[in-house]
């Protein structure tokens, strides 16, 4: 009786230590490593995390590209990366960073409470090659404005011929580039904004997240400026392997990150407050709608390649004119 009562015991106290060690594996992207404020929210997810049941051990990944490597390999079983970097593994909320379809933080905040609903829960996972994966947060980074060298560059015609870096697997900056005249400089986001400081480049893409941290003011010096108008609006997935988690850890997970966007906001203004008045150059009216045009054009096609997802476009498009109900596109179909 005695032995028995000690192998039981002894059996408890394994599976204890072995429930306590077993940790999860995320690889966490964030330019800044431990420091930048996506790093930061995501160790109070972890924390969050154990309530759920759930250790998780977050790795901090500088590098996107080694980040969502580590994924594919199962060295980690949940990876936070861009949604351009994460659309193969879930395209409906990889497309709310459409070129585009999201022109200011009011809708993206909109977009992003969509998308985590439970309602589309079907939505937001996948399976590929045996792998269920699923969608179990978004973040808001911020809109990506146009910074260019010379603020000469104020408009299409003079973006002809001019460099800009695009991310190299976003097939979508690539074409939208090439529509305008500029040549494409396939880049990663471990060098993008090197090559803009460098001169390797006129043209790059960024929100207000990475405009001290990257110290974009080098590469525009005296002459450059920031085009105030948005190109894209650029967030954040955590993709995980559902079945590396608990059961029902992507709902909470979900429901976690949407109680956190009114903070995740206010984040994205205090940053983009923080780009100096002077160096934004403001287009006439005439030449947003022609902005937006192309991006519109552009988004159609992309969602007849595939590379959209068609739902998403018409679920941005309602909240688009929602917002602004005379604007031309809205008595517009396509989207």
């Amino acid at each position: 009786m005695k032995k028995g009562l000690l192998a039981l015991g002894a059996l408890v106290s394994f599976s204890f230590a072995t429930a306590t060690q077993a940790k999860i594996n995320v690889c966490a992207f964030d330019l800044l490593g431990k420091s930048g404020e996506s790093y930061k929210m995501l160790e109070e997810w972890a924390l969050a995390a154990k309530t759920w049941n759930a250790e998780i051990n977050l790795i901090p990944r500088q590098d996107e590209a080694q980040a969502e490597k580590d994924f594919r390999e199962g060295k980690c079983d949940g990876v936070y990366i861009t949604s351009m970097r994460a659309r193969p593994y879930n395209k409906f909320a990889g497309s709310v960073d459409a070129l585009g379809a999201v022109p200011n933080n009011s809708i993206a905040q909109k977009a992003i409470t969509f998308v985590l609903d439970k309602r589309n829960n079907h939505r937001l996972s996948t399976t590929i090659d045996g792998d269920k994966y699923e969608v179990a947060g978004i973040v808001q980074i911020g809109q990506a404005y146009l910074f260019v060298r010379d603020r000469n560059i104020n408009n299409l015609e003079r973006a002809k011929g001019k460099k800009i870096a695009i991310l190299q697997y976003d097939e979508a900056q690539k074409i939208m580039s090439q529509r305008v005249g500029a040549v494409p400089v396939a880049s990663d986001l471990s060098n993008f904004v090197t090559r803009f400081n460098n001169g390797q480049v006129d043209i790059v893409p960024v929100p207000a997240y990475a405009y001290k941290p990257l110290e974009i003011q080098k590469g525009l010096g005296t002459k450059g400026a920031m085009i105030n108008f948005p190109v894209a609006n650029i967030t954040a997935d955590l993709i995980i392997r559902s079945s590396k988690f608990p059961s029902g850890f992507g709902q909470t997970s979900r429901q976690w990150f949407l109680n956190q966007l009114p903070k995740n906001f206010a984040m994205v203004r205090r940053l983009e407050a923080g780009i100096p008045e002077k160096l934004k150059i403001n287009l006439s009216a005439e030449e947003s709608i022609q902005y937006q045009k192309l991006l519109r054009d552009g988004r159609i096609d992309l969602a007849k390649q595939g590379i959209y997802d068609a739902n998403m476009m018409t679920v941005l498009k309602r909240a688009r004119c929602t917002v602004e109900r005379t604007n031309f596109e809205c008595s517009l179909g396509g989207e």
